[in-house]
């Protein structure tokens, strides 16, 4: 297969030539090990991996899914990650058994391992990941972006948007150089000008926009609205687990349902209570929260067709080693109850 990856720059702290590809998978590798060792599942518990941004951080500080599961006799261990793709890598590598990631990272984490499952989402959220530029940019279209360097973070929900957006205009993938960053060493290269754009999401989207006056060249809405990326979060388990403990994870879902509606009600709440974790202001957060969805639900059949083309689309581009069936990594519940909105969508599905 020819390879059609565009050019990638190192610009992390670190000095040095980036790193090859089997560096790389030795790095992978080397995180699976590790997490295979740590100390297995305790009985009666379920190990939770969140990031600082969505339902989870919000279930976790209210304490709430710890009194839901105490009838059961069920404690819960929270392990924090800084974007989707480690957290799939500790989900398939069993050192966790619930969390939530973005559009990308569960087709890597599904063609690495066919024990991932998909047991919920919420709504799309279009506008909360974009294509940033410097307010002082030149660079008024993606179509401009061709030979540029574009900082974002390898596998997240945002390298899809990059992909549709370079497709829709016109640009080839492998026209323009790749700075694969973690949002914080991202956020330094776009201040002090190593790179012409930054691919990211919400908060930290809201809070480059506060901070620097960066522009949104193009989000997941696309131009006139015809959509690019639909920015799902997905709730995600193993086979294992969900095959073990389906009532544990009905029950998360059904807390998570449960702080949803909450949270939609309560945006200058939520951003008040999410603001001393994220670490970004509570104004800033309230941006964000504008343009987050709210409403788990399981997969329907239009989100499981847009996973479908998130993974066709990283495929035709050689980025997935295999073709993958989305629709075979989707948890069916075991059985509908009266309990949930999730659970009341299962019977319409």
């Amino acid at each position: 297969m020819t390879d059609r990856s565009p050019r990638a720059l190192s610009l992390s702290p670190a000095s040095g030539p980036a790193p090859s590809r089997r560096l790389l998978l030795s790095a992978g590798l080397g995180l699976a090990a590790a997490a295979l060792l740590r100390p297995a599942r305790a009985a009666g518990s379920i190990r939770i991996g969140y990031q600082k941004y969505g339902s989870l951080v919000l279930l976790k500080g209210r304490g709430t899914l710890e009194k839901a599961l105490q009838p059961l006799g069920t404690t819960v261990a929270w392990s924090e990650f800084p974007s989707g793709p480690p957290l799939l890598e500790a989900l398939n590598a069993g050192a966790i058994d619930f969390g939530s990631a973005g559009e990308a990272p569960p087709i890597f984490a599904q063609a690495a391992s066919a024990e991932l499952r998909y047991v919920a989402a919420e709504p799309p959220a279009p506008r909360g990941e974009a294509i940033l530029v410097p307010k002082d940019s030149p660079i008024r279209s993606v179509a401009e972006l061709r030979g540029k360097t574009i900082a974002l973070n390898k596998g997240s929900n945002v390298h899809y948007l990059l992909v549709r957006a370079l497709a829709q205009a016109g640009v080839p993938y492998d026209a323009v150089t790749l700075a694969f960053l973690a949002p914080a060493d991202a956020n330094a290269a776009f201040v002090r000008g190593s790179v012409d754009a930054w691919v990211i999401w919400d908060p930290f989207q809201a809070a480059a926009e506060r901070a620097t006056g960066a522009r949104v060249l193009v989000d997941g809405q696309g131009a006139n609205g015809q959509g690019l990326a639909p920015n799902r979060q997905f709730y995600l388990s193993r086979r294992g687990f969900t095959d073990a403990s389906p009532e544990l994870v009905s029950a998360v879902l059904k807390a998570i349902g449960a702080v949803d509606a909450w949270a939609e009600g309560h945006a200058e709440a939520v951003a008040a209570e999410l603001a001393p974790s994220v670490g970004i202001p509570a104004p800033v957060l309230g941006v964000a929260l504008g343009r987050l969805s709210y409403g788990v639900a399981p997969l329907d059949a239009t989100a499981i067709a847009d996973q479908q083309k998130v993974a066709d689309a990283f495929h035709g581009l050689g980025l997935l080693p295999k073709p993958i069936r989305v629709a075979d990594a989707v948890w069916t519940p075991p059985g509908p109850t009266n309990d949930t909105k999730s659970e009341k969508r299962t019977e319409n599905r």
